[in-house]
C-alpha cells in the first residue's frame, strides 16, 4: 500500500550543487509538522550535483536525474508531478530564491480557502532584484494578462501550490515546454479554477543568474499565440 502524503514538494534543478544541502535543510526546518515528500528533478546537471546529493542523508526526498537531449524546466516539473504521491503539489526553485519559510503560510491559505491553485507572487517593490529584471518581469506579466484572461498578477511565478487533479485532468493539453509551467496549468484548465495569490518577498538568486533567455521568451510568446488562436 502506497503511503499518503499531505504535500509533495517538486523542485526542478540544474547545476545547483552549492544550494542543494542548504535547500533541503531549510525545507526540513520549516516543514517539520508536514507529512511530505520532496522530489528533486535534476535536468542532467554537469556540476557534480549528483555526487553532492549522495552526501545528504534524508529518506524523505527523491533525487531523479532527467536524462534528455534537451533541458527544460517544464518537462522536469511534469516528470515530478507524475511521480508525486500527494493530492497537493508545491513547486519551488532550487536556487534558494524561494524561501522555504513561506511553505507553511502558502499551504495553510491554500487549504483554508479550498483553492485549486495558490500563487506566491513576487512583491517587486520589496524584492532584491535588479531594476532591469524588475522591469522585464513586470512587463511580461502585464503582457500575459493583456492577451490572456487575467488570473493573478504574477502568472510567471515559479513558486506555487495546486491540486494534482488540475494536472491529471489537463496534462494532455499542456504545452509542456519552457520555464513557466504555472501559466500552462492556469490557462489550459478545462474548467474554471479557484485561484488566488499571496505576496511574498523573493530572495536574490545565487550570483543573480536569471533563467530568462531568447529560448524562454520564444516558448512564452508561442504559448500565448497558441492560446489566442485556439
Amino acid at each position: 500500500m502506497k503511503k499518503k502524503f499531505d504535500l509533495s514538494i517538486v523542485i526542478p534543478v540544474y547545476n545547483e550543487k552549492k544550494n542543494l544541502k542548504k535547500l533541503i535543510e531549510q525545507i526540513e526546518k520549516h516543514t517539520k509538522n508536514f507529512n511530505k515528500e520532496i522530489i528533486i528533478i535534476d535536468d542532467n546537471s554537469n556540476d557534480g550535483s549528483h555526487e553532492e546529493i549522495k552526501k545528504i542523508r534524508n529518506k524523505l526526498f527523491k533525487f531523479i536525474i532527467r536524462k534528455s537531449k534537451f533541458r527544460d524546466l517544464s518537462k522536469s516539473c511534469i516528470y515530478g508531478f507524475n511521480l508525486s504521491r500527494s493530492n497537493n503539489i508545491l513547486v519551488m526553485d532550487g536556487d534558494l530564491q524561494h524561501n522555504p519559510k513561506y511553505i507553511s503560510k502558502i499551504y495553510r491559505k491554500f487549504i483554508n480557502k479550498d483553492l485549486d491553485i495558490l500563487v506566491a507572487s513576487r512583491d517587486f517593490k520589496k524584492a532584491e532584484f535588479s531594476l532591469i529584471r524588475k522591469l522585464i518581469s513586470t512587463f511580461l506579466n502585464k503582457f500575459i494578462n493583456f492577451f490572456l484572461k487575467y488570473k493573478v498578477s504574477d502568472p510567471l511565478s515559479g513558486f506555487f501550490i495546486f491540486r494534482k487533479k488540475i494536472f491529471l485532468e489537463n496534462k494532455k493539453k499542456l504545452y509542456g515546454y519552457g520555464y513557466k509551467i504555472l501559466i500552462d496549468l492556469i490557462y489550459n484548465s478545462q474548467e474554471e479554477i479557484k485561484i488566488d495569490e499571496t505576496f511574498i518577498i523573493f530572495n536574490k538568486r545565487f550570483e543573480e543568474k536569471s533563467k530568462l533567455s531568447i529560448k524562454v521568451l520564444f516558448h512564452l510568446i508561442k504559448f500565448i499565440f497558441l492560446k489566442k488562436v485556439n
